[in-house]
């Protein structure tokens, strides 16, 4: 007697933590192996002339380790499609390409250094002119012109964490049939599911929260639309920016952690945090999890549980001298760029990750030189708090001599 098991995917009803472990890793029907094996076969024999054995051909457009992973980032922000990409920068380069030439882009103002290149210099080579603003939900119909196919959204922003109300933005670009595209790599699919809010495409860096683990660099895609699915993943295909299977697999593994990572770096981020509000040394924090944020309300309706994430930001007093030495004296916090680790990065977003962008241009959506970005990795709460204490103290007082008002008046 022959005896079948059902399958074993989860269903779009699980709770988060059963769709991380399980979407996209079915057993392997002749092993019973339980974690998918890496498929680095780059074609794969056919019956007949067009006739595959299975559903792959040729890696570039397809590899079972790739679609095992978008199946699961797919089932994780609630979505009918995934797609993944070589870096998070080439799924923002594939999305941007999918527009005809003359099309025009609205964007937030504070957006990630690559996006804001991406959009000033690469953009306008094919045609597509981005305006930037500082308060979308605001002044967005403003800026809507016939040309207007896409609205950018970061939320929350990078580095200084800006809220942005996605359900706000969405009704207004819909009333024009505008889609609107969220970048969730800051928060990650567990706290927060930008589709669910109106948006037509999250994208996320990979290589951060889903990934997890600091050893892959990918990008992702996810959204309901056949219509967007035919058309991006036919650029992904000739493109061609698509990732590796192993490392499809290791960030399919990485994933499976990821609701117990952004539970511990919310926690972590919230305690430090408090420090840092609570520091002489410090003149604004940046941290969507504190009452204090400008956009907490926000923060309550689209997050899960009303969470912070595992990022902040904040200004140092002592100026830009006392922020880089904050980041050579911490001791668990690496001096670093990147973020959603399990491992705790510290950087100066104006010397580092958005050093491309011109000084007047950050300065006015509050990228000043005195601006320390942290991420918050899974180690214990009290030792990033200490961490980040000793450092300010000791930076503060070593750049107090002839520059310690810089930070506070200079800008």
């Amino acid at each position: 007697m022959t005896i079948t098991t059902p399958p074993r995917a989860s269903s779009p009803s699980s709770g988060f933590g059963t769709r991380a472990v399980h979407a996209g890793s079915e057993h392997d029907p002749s092993t019973g192996a339980v974690i998918p094996a890496i498929s680095l076969s780059t074609t794969f024999a056919q019956t007949a002339v067009g006739q595959p054995v299975g559903e792959y051909e040729y890696s570039r457009s397809s590899n079972p380790n790739r679609k095992n992973f978008e199946d699961m980032v797919a089932a994780l922000e609630n979505a009918k499609h995934a797609l993944a990409f070589s870096s998070g920068s080439a799924t923002t380069a594939v999305i941007l390409q999918s527009l005809a030439s003359g099309s025009h882009v609205i964007s937030v103002s504070d957006v990630y250094g690559g996006t804001h290149r991406y959009f000033t210099q690469v953009a306008k080579a094919h045609g597509v002119k981005v305006t930037f603003t500082p308060e979308i939900e605001v002044d967005i119909r403003e800026h809507i012109t016939p040309a207007t196919k896409l609205v950018w959204i970061e939320t929350p922003s990078n580095p200084t964490l800006r809220l942005v109300d996605i359900r706000a933005v969405a009704t207004a670009a819909h009333e024009h049939g505008i889609m609107v595209v969220v970048d969730n790599t800051f928060l990650s699919p567990y706290i927060q599911n930008p589709l669910d809010h109106g948006a037509d495409i999250v994208v996320h860096s990979v290589t951060k929260y889903i990934n997890g683990h600091s050893d892959v660099v990918m990008g992702v895609a996810a959204f309901n639309s056949e219509e967007l699915f035919k058309r991006l993943s036919f650029l992904q295909n000739a493109i061609g920016a698509i990732p590796s299977a192993f490392d499809s697999w290791l960030a399919h593994r990485g994933a499976k952690t990821l609701h117990l990572r952004a539970r511990e770096a919310t926690t972590n981020a919230t305690a430090v945090g408090h420090a840092l509000e609570a520091s002489p040394h410090v003149i604004a924090v940046n941290y969507p999890g504190l009452d204090s944020h400008p956009h907490r309300a926000i923060a309550k309706k689209q997050h899960r549980n009303g969470m912070g994430g595992g990022m902040l930001s904040f200004r140092i007093r002592g100026g830009h001298a006392a922020a880089e030495r904050f980041c050579q004296l911490t001791r668990i916090f690496t001096l670093a760029e990147s973020l959603g680790g399990v491992e705790s990065l510290c950087e100066v977003p104006s010397s580092m990750t958005h050093a491309g962008i011109p000084k007047e241009q950050r300065e006015a959506v509050g990228v000043f030189d005195d601006l320390v970005r942290l991420s918050c990795g899974v180690e214990d709460a009290e030792d990033l708090k200490n961490d980040v204490l000793q450092a300010l103290e000791r930076a503060v007082a070593e750049t107090s001599n002839g520059n310690g008002t810089n930070g506070v008046n200079g800008h």
